[in-house]
């Protein structure tokens, strides 16, 4: 029995000696191995406003040097504009070298800057190993969300999945700090206009409630910002998330020729603004002098509202199917509404005829106490909003001007 005893008792010492082994060689392996995370400069095209985060994975040893990306798509994919109005947008994870991707931003001129993970060896394979098993195909690809699923959050949850402890984040300083989702799209379209009109006629009042400091990491350089002054808060105390940082991937402004072409010089001109007040211009103009006349121009109303009414669809339909959280209760729906295009024959009708049209009243007043309360609505209205919705007031008076003088 004392024989069985001993043989087993060597059995077990023979089977744990390899396992203390090879934790001993896991850590000594991962000494040369650097995790960090990638912060890129905006670009031109509207998805690359908000700049990206990726996951670089260095291990000199099996001579790996690779970047986790989880911003890829695909605009080929079927229904890929409908899909993405509905929220219902597929991103994925790929991997590619990082030759390759400091290659790309460097030829399209966007800065680089790397952030090094202060992780213990054990804390090392965990992202390793999450990284991997998150790239097979079977679970590469995710539901997107622009606010809270995207390719700032994604890794960033990936890191603090793989800490044995908590990330303990700072508050961002007055300086830094933004209120709401849509401060940082300001921030982000300050010098596109065209990008913010867009995102402002489409993004509602959600959009202007206050956010978390977390929420606001959505945007890849709040989360770099965040990463910054992270701590790490585990058995054996506090340590930075962050050990080193540096840019690994930078750009000669002088010599990037985008910003002097032709089509910037045009958008800085043709902003929504001036193109609104130069439309509400011509409208007035023309009104006064139809009002003058007599005429009715069914012209004019025929374009202004029919691209008011097709607005509105937009809208309504991003408002009542769209996944999307913020694109719900969007107060522009008093100006560009269904209405606008349903009404329409009877809109022509009326002011061909010289007749008064009681829906066109109706819209006199709405439009009349949205311009009043502009300043009271709770969400932000882009400027160029205003002179639009003139436009359609001032088309709405003049045929109960025209059909009152007729009376």
């Amino acid at each position: 029995m004392s024989k069985i005893k001993t043989l087993l008792l060597l059995l077990l010492i023979y089977i744990g000696t390899p396992t203390a082994n090879a934790n001993e060689t896991d850590s000594i392996s991962t000494d040369n191995i650097r995790l960090s995370l990638l912060t890129c400069a905006p670009g031109n095209p509207i998805y690359t406003l908000f700049g990206h985060t990726a996951i670089r994975y260095e291990n000199p040893d099996k001579g790996i040097d690779a970047v986790f990306n989880y911003g890829l798509f695909r605009f080929d994919a079927p229904n890929f504009i409908m899909r993405f109005s509905l929220g219902e947008t597929d991103y994925e994870l790929g991997i590619e070298s990082f030759e390759r991707f400091k290659w790309e931003y460097t030829y399209f001129g966007r800065e680089v800057w790397q952030q090094e993970l202060n992780l213990s060896p054990k804390e090392k394979r965990n992202l390793i190993a999450l990284l991997e098993e998150n790239a097979r195909p079977e679970n590469r690809v995710y539901r997107y969300n622009f606010f809270y699923d995207n390719c700032a959050t994604r890794p960033r949850d990936k890191i603090e999945e793989s800490i044995d402890g908590k990330v303990i984040f700072e508050p961002f300083d007055e300086q830094t700090n933004a209120k709401t989702f849509r401060d940082i799209i300001y921030q982000h379209t300050r010098n596109n206009p065209w990008s913010r009109f867009g995102m402002d006629f489409c993004v509602g009042s959600e959009a202007d409630r206050p956010i978390t400091d977390r929420q606001m990491m959505f945007a890849p350089f709040y989360l770099q910002v965040a990463f910054a002054t992270a701590q790490i808060e585990d058995v054996n105390g506090m340590r930075n998330l962050v050990s080193d940082s540096s840019q690994v991937v930078e750009v000669d402004k002088d010599i990037d020729g985008d910003e002097t072409g032709w089509g910037e010089a045009i958008g800085d001109i043709l902003t929504p603004i001036r193109c609104a007040l130069l439309l509400f211009i011509v409208v007035t103009f023309a009104t006064i002098y139809g009002i003058k006349h007599k005429k009715g121009l069914w012209g004019i109303d025929l374009v202004l509202f029919a691209a008011a009414g097709i607005s509105g669809c937009v809208i309504a339909f991003l408002a009542l199917f769209s996944s999307h959280p913020a694109v719900s209760s969007n107060y522009l729906l008093f100006v560009f509404h269904p209405g606008q295009l349903l009404f329409l024959p009877f809109i022509i009708y009326a002011v061909r005829k010289r007749r008064r049209s009681w829906y066109l009243l109706f819209n006199l007043v709405v439009l009349t106490l949205f311009i009043v309360l502009f300043p009271l609505i709770p969400q932000r209205i882009n400027l160029a909003i205003v002179p639009l919705a003139l436009c359609l007031l001032i088309r709405s008076l003049s045929n109960i001007i025209l059909t009152y003088k007729k009376k």
